[in-house]
């Protein structure tokens, strides 16, 4: 997810971030990526004014992960109609599935609060009685998803969390890079933590940001339309059209101001069409 907003105390997409999304001195500048990168982002229709470099590719739109050559390989993408709920082309398949995840703790891990964060998040989903569930796992090597800490670097340009989306095989993303100062330097509650993990979670079974297509409704700024990114923003059924930030707003909203986001009926409604 993107950079929450400091005055707020703010990542999202589905990408969070602490500060404005707009705060282009924490965001690498355009001269660092190839052009080639910019284009091609830029034919997919997803933004391409705040990609930050970082270790094995970028990320963009404040919390998605692409390597160099799976943006290379990005179909062109279009913008669609506004509605609340979307999702990716490529879904979690060979369901009912148990996906596993894993997260070091510890001293060169997480901290309690960012382990009880991940344990919220998985319980939120299972609660739902999916045909996916999740499970906390002590070995990495058997993980679906292992969960690891971001560089210092990006901690300290205000990434709070970041993911991909489900391979072309059906599995789900197979890394959620998080923040490990989530709690001693934003002071979040572990219902926050909770959220923006299980945001990263959204992204790795296949859901793309609820307001993908006007960015601004949560990380304000100008109107910006991710489009279908050439990885597919699928209009979900039963999802109302629009999307805002009455109540909590939905856990898939681009941006975060850190509180804790619950499900809300439009999000259950999608997950369990889905799953």
């Amino acid at each position: 997810m993107r950079k929450l907003n400091s005055l707020l105390l703010m990542v999202a997409c589905a990408c969070l971030i602490f500060t404005s999304c707009d705060n282009n001195s924490e965001i690498t500048s355009e001269q660092e990526i190839p052009q080639e990168v910019l284009a091609h982002l830029e034919a997919a229709h997803f933004d391409t004014d705040h990609v930050m470099v970082t270790e094995g590719g970028y990320i963009v739109e404040g919390d998605i992960f692409f390597t160099e050559q799976q943006i290379l390989n990005l179909n062109p993408g279009s913008h669609l109609p506004h509605a609340e709920q979307y999702s990716t082309d490529n879904l979690v398949t060979g369901l009912p599935r148990v996906i596993t995840m894993y997260a070091s703790e510890g001293r060169k891990g997480y901290s309690p609060a960012m382990i009880a964060g991940l344990d919220e998040a998985i319980a939120r989903f299972n609660a739902r009685g999916l045909s996916i569930t999740f499970q906390r796992i002590s070995n990495s090597r058997s993980a679906d998803i292992v969960m690891t800490r971001l560089s210092k670097r990006d901690e300290r340009r205000g990434v709070l969390g970041s993911a991909g989306f489900p391979t072309a095989s059906g599995d789900p993303y197979g890394e959620i890079k998080m923040s490990g100062i989530l709690e001693s330097s934003y002071g979040l509650s572990t219902d926050g933590i909770a959220t923006i993990i299980a945001h990263e979670m959204g992204h790795c079974i296949g859901f793309r940001h609820t307001d993908y297509f006007d960015r601004s409704i949560s990380c304000g700024g100008s109107t910006a339309n991710e489009g279908d990114g050439g990885v597919g923003a699928n209009h979900i059924p039963g999802t109302p059209t629009g999307a805002d930030l009455a109540g909590n707003g939905s856990w898939m909203l681009a941006c975060t101001d850190g509180s804790d986001r619950p499900f809300t009926s439009a999000d259950r409604t999608a997950l369990d069409y889905l799953y």
